[in-house]
């Protein structure tokens, strides 16, 4: 579904403070990605141009903790850490240990809980290219991560490594995601994105990989976010293609060829579901190209410099640390927000006529 027009609220100024986080549609915000840190061990090769580097500064951990204490005190339940590349940040652990005693503000029916009452945890997540991850898995479990997530866009090594133009780091990575699984933080998600030509040959045993490593491995639609702002439709493996390619593959002798859909786990997931016919391994295909899923955003995203983007796509960045420098207090901070997000697009304009790539590329924004 995707929403054209804002919907008017009942609600006076004066009984917003009382209500949890939506824009103009009736979206609820609910998911929160912070982006630590703008530097990266890696250059893949749709992500970053080669040479460039970091171009944003980093904040100090304890305002990034301000920032997130304010969102879920509107009712942020799930917040991604992200990058860049965030297992490079130092503070990281201690980071998702403060997170980790965070409570959500707010019931499963969108009122605010009373003083007396404690929230659910926050569920902490987070998003790596994988290569510092071996040594780090065990410390982010104990401090209170409680998911994670691997980008990996090939299964093949040398491909692997072509892609991120870091040798041997198919071994690194494949040591990380071992880690993660032993410190319980599984089912380890696993993301690739797909070009066509360039690793589109990695659908099928990405399916297999799945099933033989007991990981949900989630293909994901090229997107126009790189640095060098090319893009073009061609390149975009969609998801009714990958979907006709696993339909018909045979994983194995005795199991029979085909997809199962399974259900979505919350309304706002952004990924579509499947297994196989024997229920091993797990595919999610995210297609914000081919198949929008705007109409239930719930996301919000702060940068590594403290701007808050309510779109991957936004052709602005709004200075939430800028308000924090200038002496706003936590009501402060809570109404910019508010007025912000009440400014959330309605929905992305990929491949329609006119559409203007984001102000800042995808590394910049946080994964």
């Amino acid at each position: 579904m995707l929403l054209d027009k804002p919907v008017a609220s009942p609600h006076s100024v004066a009984e917003s403070s009382a209500l949890r986080l939506r824009d103009s549609f009736g979206r609820a915000i609910t998911d929160l990605r912070i982006s630590v840190t703008d530097r990266c061990n890696y250059k893949c090769v749709y992500c970053r141009a080669g040479d460039e580097g970091a171009s944003f500064t980093e904040l100090p951990i304890a305002d990034y903790l301000r920032m997130v204490r304010v969102l879920v005190s509107l009712g942020i339940e799930k917040v991604r850490l992200t990058g860049g590349e965030p297992l490079l940040r130092s503070g990281l652990v201690e980071l998702v240990a403060e997170l980790a005693r965070m409570n959500t503000a707010f019931r499963a029916d969108g009122s605010r809980l009373d003083s007396h009452e404690v929230g659910k945890p926050l569920d902490i997540a987070l998003t790596t290219n994988g290569h510092l991850l071996e040594s780090l898995a065990a410390p982010l479990a104990a401090a209170g991560l409680n998911r994670v997530t691997v980008s990996m866009d090939a299964v093949d090594p040398e491909i692997f490594a072509r892609i991120t133009r870091v040798p041997r780091s198919f071994q690194r990575v494949m040591a990380g995601v071992r880690a993660a699984q032993e410190a319980g933080l599984g089912p380890v998600k696993i993301n690739c994105v797909l070009l066509r030509g360039f690793n589109d040959t990695q659908i099928e045993p990405f399916a297999e990989f799945s099933r033989r490593q007991g990981v949900v491995v989630r293909f994901i639609e090229f997107m126009p976010l790189g640095e060098d702002r090319t893009w073009k439709p061609e390149t975009v493996v969609t998801m009714d293609e990958i979907v006709s390619r696993l339909n018909a593959w045979r994983p194995s002798c005795g199991v029979p060829a085909g997809l199962v859909e399974l259900p979505p786990l919350t309304a706002s997931e952004t990924a579509k579901r499947f297994t196989f016919a024997d229920g091993i391994g797990e595919i999610g295909i995210i297609a914000p190209v081919s198949h929008p899923f705007c109409g239930h955003c719930s996301r919000v995203r702060i940068t590594s410099d403290g701007a808050l983007r309510t779109c991957l796509f936004s052709q602005s960045d709004h200075d939430l640390y800028g308000e924090m420098r200038r002496g706003g207090t936590d009501q402060q901070l809570a109404s910019y927000i508010r007025c912000v997000v009440m400014h959330k697009e309605a929905r992305h304009h990929i491949g329609e006529p006119g559409f203007e790539k984001p102000s800042r590329n995808m590394v910049h924004i946080g994964g």
